[in-house]
């Protein structure tokens, strides 16, 4: 006679409502070049964008009535840098990718990540596809026409 070695029951139903930590699937991104870069609670697709560059803003600290977004980045601190603005200037201490050093990021307050009440993650930076470019990582940009060929 056959020795069992386990016995188990798979049990699956169609008709399942869905969990609370189904629900709360966390989401990754990656750089253009296919490093891990970002691991987030929500969608950045559905979080509010920045006017002034089109950054998506991704809350780090508690407010009153909204709480913090929970992430990981995956980014090394760069120099901060003086951006002019319309009425002003704005200090950034931005983040870049580990592997390639694409800029990703940047706050308003000095590191380390999560210090201040934002994180601003640049558009066109990052994509849920490793190693596929996203589709807005070109906006913006004038349009190369290839037909042209330069002969001398």
């Amino acid at each position: 006679m056959p020795k069992v070695v386990s016995r188990s029951a798979v049990s699956s139903s169609t008709d399942a409502r869905p969990t609370a930590s189904a629900a709360a699937a966390l989401r990754v991104y990656y750089c253009i070049c296919g490093e891990f870069i970002l691991v987030i609670e929500r969608s950045l697709s559905v979080l509010p964008k920045r006017q002034t560059d089109g950054a998506t803003i991704i809350r780090c600290q508690d407010s009153g009535a909204e709480s913090a977004i929970v992430l990981k980045l995956n980014a090394i601190p760069t120099d901060p840098v003086l951006v002019e603005r319309p009425g002003g200037h704005e200090r950034q201490y931005r983040f870049s990718c580990p592997r390639c050093n694409l800029l990703v990021g940047y706050q308003s307050t000095p590191p380390p990540v999560k210090s201040g009440p934002y994180l601003y993650i640049l558009r066109g930076a990052l994509t849920q596809m490793q190693g596929q470019v996203p589709k807005d990582a070109f906006d913006g940009e004038a349009a190369l026409d290839l037909s042209e060929t330069v002969t001398q």
